[in-house]
């Protein structure tokens, strides 16, 4: 589908959609407990929807439910106390990369064989340290067209141990193992000595998880490593992230506020209304839903404040008020986009409307997405009379030269949500944009169009 875009001024108020992240945890750590749980404001998404049914065939049972009183959609999940069963047919996990990686490790506790797939975007998408660690530990696991992509089968069961692995592709990886581990018969340590990229995605992985009753520790240890051979050598240090992880442990996320779990709204989602606001001259919104949690990408808020937007954040109610009332531009900021990758295509956007140069640095990680999204955002951008550069780890946009020069025109969305959420930002503003692969939205936000055009966006689909 294609979405021809306006421009438009964005004013209203408006609620943020459930986080992603946070119903991929609750729904597979409430799958692992015994008692029932009931999921309220969860994300009923095409990624979510992948792993409700992926517990499914693990022996969870997963339903969506009408709250009685609220009227609103639940997920109710009685799970399978720990003892995941051999799944009866190949898990499709559609383009779902966090579905894919937490399965995975699932299937190592399993007594036989499973076999995980997906679609295109997701048979390109590497598996390379979470197979080699699940091998380590004892499993056979393997993908079948042998480049470490799905399809994958996994032969556990996998044993506890001391393993490490490389933080640097993917924090979905880590998270995976964590969740897995603390049911295996022994201890286990996993130490990663790279840095880990995305690191408030396992945070959140560790504040569910606590929730429901487990224990994980995490702390640091400084090594020194030495490379080289004989007289040329040299010994650095190094430190190293570590997990701690007891075996023979209970999921019951049951017990957490008798048995009643909120999904946090999300910040990755929200990034693109608030961005438009402080973009578009005369635009005014305020987003309800938005409190403190683990999600790295409520960095949102300081980049758009450190470019020099009118924006608030009321922490105790979840309100975040932003505007452009005055018709400003912002001013391109330097932003470390290890912790926040989900924001890059975002980022990108802003750059080029603002004053000044905006820099995305240690991002190489985000061409490991749904797409490359720095090839993505790079090409797409320039067809609209940008000026952007893409660099081996991030990108760099002029939005000084870009400023007058900038149309409408015809862009690819690569069949990214992401991608395509960040580009209709770019239409609102000059308008005259068509995009295509529009569909791709239900990955994460299957809302989008008809909450853009409750506060005021102009399109056609």
């Amino acid at each position: 589908m294609i979405v021809s875009v306006k421009k438009s001024v964005p004013k209203g108020e408006i609620t943020a959609p459930a986080s992603k992240s946070y119903t991929h945890r609750a729904v597979l750590i409430a799958s692992l407990g015994k008692n029932e749980v009931n999921l309220s404001h969860p994300l009923l998404s095409a990624d979510t929807k992948s792993t409700m049914e992926a517990c499914r065939l693990f022996g969870a049972n997963v339903e969506e439910k009408t709250d009685p009183e609220t009227g609103e959609t639940i997920i109710v999940v009685k799970g399978f106390d720990g003892k995941p069963k051999k799944p009866e047919k190949t898990i499709d996990v559609g383009n779902s990369g966090t579905t894919l990686r937490l399965m995975t490790a699932l299937a190592g506790v399993v007594d036989g064989e499973v076999v995980l797939t997906g679609d295109e975007s997701i048979q390109k998408r590497p598996n390379t340290p979470l197979l080699k660690t699940l091998n380590e530990m004892g499993a056979e696991a393997y993908s079948i067209n042998g480049n470490d992509c799905a399809p994958l089968v996994v032969k556990g069961k996998i044993k506890p141990g001391s393993v490490s692995i490389d933080g640097g592709m993917s924090s979905q990886f880590i998270s995976a193992l964590l969740l897995s581990c603390p049911l295996l018969e022994g201890d286990s340590k996993i130490s990663i000595y790279n840095d880990l990229k995305s690191k408030p995605y396992v945070d959140i992985t560790l504040e569910v998880a606590k929730k429901a009753g487990v224990n994980i520790e995490e702390y640091f240890k400084r090594e020194l490593i030495q490379e080289g051979i004989e007289e040329d050598y040299r010994v650095s240090e190094v430190h190293v992230l570590i997990y701690s992880i007891p075996g023979n442990q209970k999921y019951d996320l049951g017990v957490y506020n008798h048995g009643n779990y909120a999904i946090p709204g999300d910040f990755s989602s929200a990034s693109y209304l608030l961005t438009a606001a402080t973009l578009i001259p005369g635009a005014e919104i305020m987003m309800n839903g938005l409190f403190p949690s683990a999600q790295g990408d409520s960095a949102i808020v300081e980049i758009l404040e450190k470019a020099g937007a009118d924006i608030s954040w009321d922490k105790e109610k979840g309100i975040i008020r932003v505007s452009n009332k005055d018709g400003r531009r912002l001013k391109g900021i330097v932003w470390d986009a290890g912790k926040t990758p989900d924001l890059v295509p975002t980022l990108a956007v802003l750059g080029a409307f603002s004053d000044g140069e905006m820099k995305i640095t240690n991002a190489e990680h985000v061409r490991f997405k749904e797409t490359d999204r720095l090839k993505a955002m790079t090409e797409e951008l320039t067809k609209i009379g940008a000026v952007i550069e893409e660099t081996a780890d991030g990108l760099i946009i002029s939005g000084e030269k870009s400023k007058g020069q900038m149309k409408g025109a015809a862009v690819h969305g690569w069949d990214d949500h992401r991608i395509v959420m960040s580009l209709f930002i770019a239409g609102m503003m000059i308008g005259d944009m068509t995009i295509d692969t529009i569909e791709s939205v239900k990955i994460s936000y299957p809302t989008f169009f008809e909450e853009m055009k409750k506060i005021g966006a102009v399109f056609e689909k």
